[in-house]
């Protein structure tokens, strides 16, 4: 059965990709993932907050007391500005990069353009095959127009790429007035990749302490549907490769995001159930699968399901929903 695909120009061995978490947070973690088979690693994520704060202290004290003693500027190495967190990051990638056979794909999270993108080049520089940025934004400003919110992350995928000449992946929300729209101009700007989607954060409130409740829960195959929808109308009418990420516990979840369009499958909160190991438990099953229907490569799979016309999309969307909906009005679903 053969496996092997190719995401972002990348030759992989199979369409699993371990995506950003803590299990890729070590380089041991990194060889753990790779002896079990995923395709790729997408290193846990290099925050902008966190390359801001740092470069901002370091900055203070590289001023402090230069006015008065010249010799003072000696006290700092040359590159005092790194910060300590990106000299860590990059060290990681450097030794993960050198440890394992299989591409290993950098992470920037981030909201807004700036100075902190240089660090895509140094990502590159330490072994970084590609760099993934997830661009986690939730405008609550009502002030903010959605020509603003489109433009940041236009403004944020430039950035990253006059820094590096390694392809780049962006992870996305679902929520944009015409996410369509949004892929396109993300595409036309050179995005190489576009993951979707991104899960923001919803903190639930306890009623008894009066008070919110930050959490972060594991995704279930039940958040695969929107992902499924989109990559299922975007297969064939962008030039970036497409990665599913959310929801995938079983084998059967990876099929049916290629099935619809996708390139690769990212997954996180099955291995972090389960543990790295779980990524071979996915690949025979996607194999058997395979198997069974009679699939010998992926490109024989890849977007069987997906829409083939945007006409289609807009009378398939608009009949899946009429056709969902008198089915239920008939009485047709369980109880609720």
């Amino acid at each position: 059965m053969d496996l092997s695909t190719r995401y972002l120009g990348l030759n992989l061995r199979n369409p699993l990709l371990a995506s950003a978490s803590p299990l890729s947070h070590t380089v041991d973690g990194v060889q753990r993932l790779a002896d079990a088979g995923v395709g790729a690693v997408v290193l846990h994520s290099l925050f902008e907050e966190q390359l801001r704060r740092e470069a901002a202290h370091n900055q203070r004290m590289a001023s402090q007391g230069s006015e008065s003693f010249a010799e003072s500027l000696t006290y700092f190495p040359p590159d005092s500005g790194e910060s300590g967190g990106a000299q860590r990051y990059l060290r990681l990638v450097e030794r993960a990069a050198a440890a394992v056979d299989i591409p290993v794909i950098a992470s920037l999270n981030a909201s807004t353009p700036g100075s902190w993108a240089r660090y895509a080049g140094r990502m590159h520089d330490a072994g970084a095959a590609a760099i993934e940025v997830n661009i986690y934004y939730l405008p609550g400003d009502t002030g903010v127009d959605c020509s603003a919110v489109e433009r940041r992350h236009l403004d944020v995928l430039a950035a990253v790429k006059s820094a590096t000449t390694v392809p780049v992946a962006v992870k996305l929300s679902p929520y944009f007035s015409a996410t369509a729209d949004m892929v396109h101009r993300l595409d036309a700007a050179g995005a190489n990749g576009l993951v979707l989607f991104n899960r923001f954060l919803q903190p639930d409130i306890d009623p008894e302490t009066l008070s919110t409740v930050r959490t972060i829960t594991l995704s279930t195959p039940t958040d695969t549907r929107l992902p499924l929808t989109w990559i299922a109308l975007l297969r064939g009418r962008i030039r970036a490769s497409l990665a599913a990420s959310t929801g995938v516990e079983h084998a059967a979840d990876v099929a049916k995001y290629l099935l619809a369009g996708a390139d690769v499958v990212q997954s996180a909160s099955a291995l972090l159930r389960h543990g790295p190991e779980y990524a071979g438990v996915l690949l025979r099953g996607l194999s058997d699968w395979m198997s069974r229907k009679g699939f010998a490569t992926l490109d024989e799979v890849r977007g069987l399901l997906a829409a083939s016309s945007a006409e289609e999309s807009d009378s398939r969307e608009r009949a899946d929903y009429v056709w969902a909906l008198r089915k239920a009005n008939y009485g047709l679903y369980e109880p609720y």
